[in-house]
């Protein structure tokens, strides 16, 4: 494991060192989740090492301040959320204000600000695990939200890192368009737009960035797929319960068009989801719609960010688990797409793209927005 974490760092150093030389950025936010990994007593190590790695990497030398919080506290099982958010500032940029939640009030940046741990007692962050109660029907999980708020050129906004729940089985996300899934992510999203809107602070233009866990609403998908084929649904002895659901082609030696499990999705013609970058099931998307009444995104011009091959070798490959999805996002208030500043010299300045299109990182493919911010009075 200690190898591949190490290959692993060194790749995603590579792809964020050429990202930052290619934009330029002068003002830095990096959102993580799962934090550790799915084994993460074994792994915080690593992912602690990754942090100091990314502060000492040659391409931030320029960035003289920096604030990273990292949730690693994972023996507090009420409050752990994985989570690790980084801001890194360039010398260019004066006058960085950051907010203390404690005493309502901004302050201004300096140096290196580094809270690992719980961060229950640090007052620049907001931080927050999704209760039990909120899905009664799953098991416990590391969801949750953590916000920072910022004054960048006179301008206000909020930054939210943000991981919520997963398809935990493809045939139960079959039954049902749309989805038990899509229905918990959305009372979960709705839960902290409104918390961050809220009146305990004034509210801002947010961005909220993360692993939203959207998935192609797989009832539709599937039906779609399956048009022109024979599908059989196969069930365990015991029970009514279905084991997996099987497509055929009608004719061409019955070959297996889509086969589905709890943890498996096959299609045969995978293509379709890399080919123009997904254009054709981007319509199967549907989970940000029911939110365009507070929030925004920029177009998806890249192929679904998960589930990538972790096989070095195959590094556009998906796996067969999951149906391919557009997870990861960038999404945005209204107010907050209102403050970037769209063009330069006639061409777009801002880019919405996955990093690292040809290079192997795990399952999800990292994703990044780069703007430029109205100044005021621009």
């Amino acid at each position: 494991m200690a190898h591949d974490c190490g290959r692993l760092t060194a790749c995603l150093m590579s792809v964020f060192s050429q990202t930052v030389q290619s934009h330029k950025p002068r003002f830095i936010a990096l959102h993580f989740q799962e934090v550790g990994g799915k084994d993460y007593m074994v792994n915080m190590g690593h992912a602690e090492n990754f942090f100091c790695n990314i502060e000492s990497n040659e391409e931030m030398r320029d960035f003289d301040r920096v604030c990273t919080y990292v949730d690693n506290h994972f023996k507090n099982v009420d409050s752990f959320t994985a989570l690790g958010s980084m801001y890194f500032i360039h010398k260019s940029l004066k006058n960085i204000y950051q907010y203390d939640f404690n005493v309502k009030d901004f302050k201004a940046v300096s140096g290196q600000n580094k809270y690992v741990g719980s961060l229950d007692e640090v007052t620049t962050v907001e931080k927050e695990k999704f209760l039990k109660n909120f899905w009664p029907d799953f098991k416990w999980s590391r969801k949750g939200f953590m916000r920072t708020r910022w004054i960048i050129h006179n301008q206000g906004l909020d930054l939210v890192n943000v991981h919520l729940f997963h398809d935990a089985s493809n045939l139960i996300a079959c039954n049902a368009s749309p989805s038990i899934y899509s229905d918990n992510r959305q009372k979960a999203l709705r839960y902290v737009i409104n918390r961050i809107s809220d009146s305990s602070y004034t509210p801002l233009p947010f961005f909220l960035f993360g692993d939203f866990n959207f998935r192609l609403d797989t009832l539709s998908l599937v039906q779609n797929l399956s048009t022109s084929a024979v599908v059989q649904t196969v069930k365990k002895d015991s029970s009514n319960e279905v084991e997996k659901i099987i497509c055929e082609q009608k004719d061409n030696d019955h070959k297996v068009l889509l086969h589905i499990e709890t943890k498996i999705f096959a299609y045969l013609h995978q293509a379709v989801f890399t080919e123009d970058n997904g254009r054709a099931i981007l319509k199967y998307d549907k989970e940000i719609s029911a939110f365009h009444d507070v929030i925004t995104e920029e177009d998806i011009l890249f192929p679904p960010s998960y589930p990538y091959c972790e096989d070095y070798t195959k590094p556009t490959q998906y796996m067969n688990t999951r149906c391919p999805s557009w997870c990861d996002r960038i999404l945005m208030s209204h107010t907050a797409q209102d403050i970037i500043h769209r063009r330069d010299e006639g061409a777009s300045s801002v880019v919405y793209n996955t990093m690292g299109p040809n290079v192997c990182m795990g399952d999800h493919k990292p994703v990044f927005l780069s703007f430029a911010l109205k100044t005021h009075g621009h």
